[in-house]
């Protein structure tokens, strides 16, 4: 780079229209222009030497950073799901949590995280919720601002995403929403705005889907509205192989196509400009904001991003393990809750998720944890030798196979690399025989590259007995157990299944083999990739297959009298069940909300044998519980991360407070709710503004657990709420709140509004502002919550902007919608 060229050393702060990034624009041809909007593989954009460009890198999230190889030989910390994340409803936590993920991402030389998601839960049966946050747009912008502050205080660029109304996964890449106005405007877009208005995010992520009969790729409301009128100054990106066309995405206010290096841009775009069907300054200005994003992150020679301060591995698990806990939602509590560690001798753990539990989602969140902490190895590390703490699976959750476990592996497993003659190309070791690959296999040994997979280990399993031996993928497979034939097919995805389904729950074939403790055998599995569909034109190229091999399954019935049985004889019983990575994933919606397998019935089993259950959920979104009514105590775990033993552990001993209330509503029964199903291509929002706790309040249902709603081990007094400043200018809500329980505790003070005589259209109430407050015993303490004018605003159709109705505004004070103490009327002039 030569001296002349003025590259600052700036704040990653750094202005829009600092004028160093236009003279760096100038130095690049149209060619070189043109080939930095287009990435240069998977996760990373092209280098460009005469700006002094290095190769910029991103990354998934949102509840670690995988970084670019997806294995487990990169490993990450889990942090816990975002609606966990939401219902802490605590934005000092999250930002916080927001710097530990800046950390990850540079040591693993990563510069922009894909995430936070902040799509609503428009719906339960949304299959991609546990990344979400939140049914309702003022706490999904509140987690979400402190999420984008964190990550970008250290340096590291935030992106936000999916960029509009991606709020379901059915047919994503197809699907038109259909939204009025006022719901886009006041719902599903005001998370957006608030977040690039208060946390100045550095990307945002335009979404598959359409809105309004255009493509978000190609959609106006990228330019006119995102950049136009909010004054977004970052980089939009398309959701990878999200991009569509030339002209229409070029001339839309779309920056980046990732990944690369196909695309419909490249050589077609520099035709298009060169021809005059899209302005040269079109494509100057979309080079001059990635400038400015690599100025941000420290990718231009000269510039020097911030280098967060590195986590060392026990304050990463002492963080992770709070902030599980934080989220944790006590539902339902009879006082069983906290367990009296010195009442114990035996205690009953139960269930399929008992063991290991289930840390995090699927598809893009995924990342591989250095280690998780199951509800059984937290229980018995905390509870020691003086209690016997005995584990009976119940039920079985899934008709599907496990993948071999690594434990069982000598040696590892090898993995070659083979070309049409049998020639080897590369090969790796690995530990694990669940295997992805996206783009790139191995150094630069590409998909296309590869004619045949092989993968051979020896295997010693723990028990004799009968074992299922199988295969889980796409393509034709050929599996051998001590080099004789047992398997031979070739499996295919559903017609129309998403590619990330044949990711997340590739489909399956085994037999059944009769294996002995402790003989080695030698398992070796072949494999030929084959196309696993796409994003509409585009061929997602990936290679994702599993050796599988586990016991075959006991009868449920068998199951579930030995569960009974082992209740029966504890002091406490504790049954941990939740959904599976087959019903919660990116690439495909749940078509229940009821728990998989005969979960339920193991539920009600165990109650019936012992009246001291704590019931555990552990799910990422909303599930059915028949049962709920006749629990003593039901304690929402969400997706928590890789301490969730160790933070159950915690909260059922009463060592920590269940901190988390609930950021969704947790419906009891299926009817009424929305649809995540487009007919014929068009996915109606007919609820309107009447979404969530919306749609409970206006139509007078009870919910099973209502927005707002956790229980804490010790009582709360809340005073008479008052009210500072004006609608118009914004208003501060005080209350003093008592802890008057034994134990100290923490209170989340909700405030919700409501309109006196309106003349436009209202939902009943709807959340306009929060705050944490903590107290010790007897200690009392004073709650302030902010209201921001815009929280009580209305979007004017027939304006297209946002209107203050004059009149009488109701702020209603409690602690959840369900539980108001207090209420303020304000004026607004």
């Amino acid at each position: 780079m030569s001296d002349e060229l003025r590259v600052p050393t700036l704040d990653p702060g750094v202005p829009a229209d600092d004028p160093s990034v236009d003279e760096l624009v100038d130095r690049l041809s149209l060619a070189q222009q043109v080939r930095v909007l287009t990435g240069a593989d998977f996760w990373a954009l092209h280098a460009e030497p005469a700006v002094g460009l290095r190769r910029l890198v991103t990354s998934d999230g949102p509840a670690g950073v995988r970084g670019e190889r997806w294995d487990e030989r990169d490993p990450s910390a889990n942090l816990p799901s975002p609606t966990s994340l939401a219902a802490t409803w605590d934005p000092a936590r999250v930002e916080r949590l927001g710097r530990l993920l800046a950390a990850e991402a540079r040591s693993k030389g990563v510069d922009v995280l894909l995430a936070p998601t902040i799509n609503l839960h428009r719906t339960p049966f949304g299959g991609r919720h546990f990344e979400c946050l939140s049914e309702d747009p003022f706490l999904t912008a509140e987690i979400a601002t402190a999420y984008v502050r964190g990550v970008q205080s250290q340096g590291v660029a935030a992106t936000v995403k999916h960029f509009v109304a991606n709020d379901s996964e059915t047919d994503r890449f197809l699907y038109d929403a259909q939204v009025d106005e006022r719901t886009l405007h006041e719902l599903y877009l005001a998370p957006f705005e608030r977040v690039v208005a208060d946390a100045d995010p550095w990307a945002v992520m335009a979404a598959y889907n359409g809105v309004g009969g255009t493509t978000m790729t190609e959609s106006p409301l990228l330019q006119e509205l995102l950049k136009d009128a909010w004054g977004f100054d970052g980089v939009v990106m398309t959701d990878w192989f999200a991009g569509r066309s030339t002209e229409a995405a070029a001339l839309s206010g779309l920056d980046l196509l990732m990944p690369g290096p196909s695309g419909p841009w490249g050589d077609r775009l520099v035709a298009a400009v060169e021809e005059g069907r899209v302005p040269a300054a079109a494509v100057r200005e979309k080079v001059r904001r990635l400038l400015l994003l690599a100025l941000r992150v420290g990718a231009l020679e000269g510039s020097y991003p911030r280098v967060p301060e590195p986590w060392p591995a026990d304050r990463v698990a002492g963080e992770l393990r709070s902030a599980a806990a934080a989220g944790f939602v006590l539902a339902a509590n009879d006082g069983i809750l906290p367990l009296e560690r010195e009442q114990l001798t035996r205690l009953a753990l139960v269930g399929p998720d008992a063991v290991s539990g289930r840390t995090l989602g699927g598809g893009s969140a995924t990342v591989f944890p250095p280690y998780t902490v199951g509800p059984l190895e937290g229980l018995r590390r905390v509870l020691g030798e003086d209690v016997e703490v005995t584990w009976s699976q119940g039920v079985s959750s899934t008709d599907r196979v496990a993948a071999l476990d690594p434990s069982w592996l000598q040696q590892g497993a090898v993995v070659r690399f083979l070309d049409a003659s049998g020639e080897e190309l590369a090969r790796e070791t690995r530990h694990s025989t669940s295997l992805m690959w996206l783009g790139e296999l191995t150094g630069t040994l590409r998909v296309p590259d590869v004619d045949t997979i092989e993968l051979t280990a020896v295997v010693q399993v723990p028990s004799s007995g009968t074992y299922l031996l199988g295969v889980a993928g796409v393509g034709p497979f050929e599996l051998a157990l001590d080099d004789a034939a047992v398997l031979t097919a070739t499996v295919a995805l559903p017609e129309g299944a998403d590619p990330v389904e044949g990711m997340m729950r590739p489909p399956q074939q085994t037999v059944p083999v009769d294996l002995e403790a402790g003989r080695p055998v030698r398992l070796r599995l072949r494999h030929r990739p084959a196309p696993t569909g796409g994003f509409g034109d585009a061929e997602v190229a990936t290679v994702t297959f599993r050796l599988l091999l586990a016991l075959s399954p006991s009868a449920d019935d068998d199951l579930l009298d030995a569960a009974a049985e082992a209740a029966a004889a504890a002091d406490v019983a504790v049954v941990v069940v939740g959904t599976t990575a087959e019903v919660e994933s990116e690439g495909f919606d749940r078509t229940t909300l009821a728990l998989p397998g005969r979960q339920d019935e193991l539920v009600r089993r165990v109650l019936a044998a012992n009246p001291r259950t704590v019931v555990v959920v552990n799910s990422g979104a909303p599930v059915l519980l028949p049962w709920a009514d006749e629990a003593p105590a039901v304690l929402l775990t969400w997706f928590p991360g890789q301490e969730f033993g160790n933070a159950l552990s915690d909260v059922l001993l009463g060592m920590r407070e269940p901190g988390g209330r609930l950021p969704v509503t947790w419906p009891r029964s299926e009817e009424g709710l929305p649809s995540t199903t487009p007919v014929d291509g068009v996915l109606a929002y007919e609820e309107g503004l009447r979404t969530g706790y919306r749609w409970y309040d206006s139509e007078g249902r009870e919910p099973l657990y209502g927005f707002g709603h956790g229980l804490g081990y010790t009582t709360w007094e809340l005073g008479d709420a008052s009210s500072t400043g004006t609608p118009a200018s914004g208003l501060t809500i005080t209350v003093p709140v008592t802890c008057r329980g034994a134990r100290p505790g923490r209170q989340v003070v909700q405030v919700y509004a409501s309109r006196v005589q309106s003349t436009v259209e209202r939902v009943p109430r709807w959340l306009v502002g929060s705050v944490v407050v903590d107290a010790a015993p007897g200690e009392s303490v004073t709650a302030t919550v902010h209201v921001p004018r815009r929280a009580l605003e209305h979007w004017d159709v027939a304006a297209h902007a946002w209107a203050l109705e004059q009149g009488v505004f109701r702020l209603h004070v409690g602690t959840s919608l369900a539980d108001v103490v207090s209420t303020v009327e304000v004026w607004a002039a």
